[in-house]
């Protein structure tokens, strides 16, 4: 409440959940993560919106579940070793930077580029609404490597990168509510990023980013009725208490 109150990410919170290994509750034991499924990574989710930290608390750890699942499925076993165990570890804290002022959700439409030079990409675009990057070290950056107009598929010419964040080019956004964890702007404009932080296959990243989104949507779904319990457990116990013409108003 303090958090969301004042501002300011709720490190504490994370560096808990990091040091109890909760963080690696979906990645592979090869890893050093726990092995766990969705089921599992729902019911924490869930519990920890349900302590009453609610959107807050839950936004502070959700990118760590999930959202790298594209470096665990289509990463190298260097990419693996070398993204995941800081991330896990608390060390590193990732956002991730898909949706654009002008695209919002309609992915296909993203309009950042990134163009091949040598052994790197070169990246120009701007993405918005991206949460915790006032604190991120990395993102996962979805962008066109073939423009719209040169596929046959609109699914296809995206890329996924995973990559560093350079933080003077984020700038927050001011809104109501949610105050403990940030929402920005990311002004992209020359990023040099080495061709080791492509996941994957190039043009094939709309195929991989599905494998964040389809179980961050069951998170989220997780959270909200943690969110839902925790109101109804505040609700009763008002009305329980709350006497109106010498009765509970619950009665």
């Amino acid at each position: 409440l303090e958090k969301d109150r004042n501002g300011g990410f709720p490190h504490d919170l994370h560096r808990a959940m990091a040091d109890g290994g909760w963080l690696g509750i979906a990645m592979p034991e090869a890893v050093g993560g726990a092995g766990l499924g969705i089921t599992e990574a729902t019911i924490m989710m869930q519990a920890i919106a349900e302590s009453g930290a609610g959107a807050s608390g839950a936004s502070a750890i959700h990118m760590n579940i999930f959202g790298l699942n594209p470096v665990v499925k289509f990463g190298t076993d260097a990419q693996r070793a070398r993204m995941l165990a800081p991330l896990m570890a608390g060390d590193e804290k990732a956002c991730f930077a898909v949706t654009e002022p002008t695209a919002g959700l309609d992915t296909t439409k993203l309009k950042t580029m990134a163009v091949r030079q040598g052994d790197r990409y070169i990246v120009h675009g701007q993405k918005v609404w991206i949460s915790t990057a006032q604190v991120a070290h990395k993102m996962l950056l979805l962008a066109r490597t073939t423009p719209l107009e040169d596929v046959t598929n609109p699914t296809e010419g995206l890329s996924l990168f995973y990559t560093d964040l350079d933080r003077n080019f984020v700038r927050e956004i001011v809104k109501m509510g949610r105050k403990a964890v940030d929402s920005n702007e990311v002004f992209i404009d020359g990023l040099p990023i080495p061709a080791e932080d492509m996941i994957g296959e190039e043009g094939k990243g709309f195929r991989q980013i599905l494998h964040s989104l389809n179980p961050e949507r069951i998170l989220v779904a997780g959270e909200c009725i943690g969110i839902a319990r925790n109101a109804l457990r505040r609700a009763a116990e008002y009305a329980n208490e709350r006497v109106i013409f010498a009765r509970p108003i619950g009665q």
